[in-house]
């Protein structure tokens, strides 16, 4: 087979498009013009190229345990790249469902697991969920209707937290995590995590205070913080029992940006003239109306980036890196899925903007990774699965 053939064929089997590839693969504008000319055969394939191609990893890096290997299932709602799931399978976890509606990340979250997660999750029957003892999701922050007076399980129909919320009455969980933005905590007046928490404890879990939590004291340099919620099924506890405490985590002053700072990086990551002067003439106007908004610009000795949102793709103005002698650049997908505590063989298959879009809107794995153990030592002190109980 023809060395054209064979990277056609790598891409094909992977199901992306030259783009995404390209942007995989740190392509240069030039390299990613020139990759239809070498699947064509008619440009003739650099070396360097060829094999980084045909080292692309084309199987699952993440697939989950098999059923002997596993400690307990899970599920991974509202999945994303599957963050949460890969801090939770890290502690012996089987993914046995997964949801997430949107199409890039069902791509990347099939290239690295080998499994696409079902679609919608408010079109799935909550009976045809299989049996699991862990529901994880990282929910979107909605506001429930003003109309009920319960402020209970009634109260959160038409709303993501809803879907959550009937799965735990459907099939009883032994635990659960759900993670959030930190603003949920005073969302629409506090009465958003209220609703939220009456509505678990209804459904009979143990639910300790939740806590917001920063990434960049979990061994992260960036300064993320993000609310967590974790409860347990109330009918494994007994009345009387020990508080389940959240990891804190530590600041770490070793740790700094250029831990996760790439070589090399090619210059398409280089900010243009035009959006460097946007960037300056927006701080000042900042500055003068007496607010601290504006681009952040790092380097490898900073201790911590700002937050890496969704929107990073637009202009990153949460984190520029500084260069001599030229303007900032932008953090590659590697390194805000360095930032994100990804571990370096995991595949992204997608554009960068598509990746952008999905490290920031993934969670920090150190940090679900550190609940996670916390939360483990808590059902074990208390026997959660014990042969009796096992799912």
């Amino acid at each position: 087979m023809s060395k054209a053939k064979q990277i056609l064929q790598i891409r094909k089997k992977l199901d992306i498009s030259r783009k995404e590839l390209s942007d995989s693969l740190n392509f240069s504008k030039e390299e990613e013009k020139n990759l239809k000319l070498w699947e064509e055969e008619k440009l003739d394939i650099p070396p360097k190229i060829y094999n980084a191609i045909i080292n692309f990893p084309t199987e699952p890096q993440f697939t989950a345990p098999s059923k002997s290997n596993a400690k307990f299932t899970q599920i991974d709602l509202f999945a994303g790249i599957g963050g949460i799931r890969l801090a939770f399978q890290s502690e012996g976890g089987r993914t046995v469902f997964s949801s997430e509606w949107d199409k890039f990340a069902q791509k990347t979250y099939r290239i690295n697991y080998g499994e696409t997660p079902f679609g919608d999750i408010t079109k799935i029957n909550e009976t045809e969920i299989p049996d699991h003892d862990i529901l994880l999701a990282g929910f979107p922050c909605q506001p429930f209707s003003q109309a009920g007076l319960k402020k209970g399980f009634e109260d959160t129909r038409g709303t993501l937290f809803f879907d959550i919320a009937r799965i735990l009455k459907e099939k009883r969980p032994k635990a659960f995590l759900l993670e959030n933005v930190k603003q949920l905590k005073g969302h629409d007046k506090g009465r958003t995590i209220n609703v939220i928490l009456n509505t678990l404890n209804e459904l009979n879990y143990y639910v300790p205070e939740p806590q917001i939590l920063n990434s960049r004291n979990f061994g992260l340099p960036q300064n993320r913080e993000r609310i967590i919620i974790v409860g347990f099924n109330r009918d494994y506890l007994p009345i009387l029992h020990e508080e389940f405490i959240y990891p804190i985590g530590n600041s770490n002053s070793t740790i700094s940006v250029g831990s996760i700072l790439e070589e090399n990086v090619p210059e398409k990551y280089t900010i243009s003239d035009k959006l460097y002067n946007g960037h300056i003439e927006r701080r000042k106007a900042h500055k003068k109306k007496g607010n601290g908004f504006g681009f952040n610009l790092v380097n490898s000795s900073s201790p911590y980036t700002n937050t890496i949102s969704a929107r990073y793709y637009k202009d990153g103005s949460e984190a520029l890196v500084e260069q001599v002698g030229k303007n900032p650049r932008m953090l590659t997908p590697r390194e805000c899925a360095r930032l994100q505590g990804f571990p370096e063989n995991f595949v992204i298959p997608v554009s960068n903007a598509q990746a952008y879009k999905q490290f920031g809107n993934s969670v920090s794995i150190n940090v679900i990774n550190a609940v996670a153990k916390q939360m483990l030592k808590f059902m074990n002190d208390y026997s959660f699965f014990s042969d009796d109980n096992l799912s």
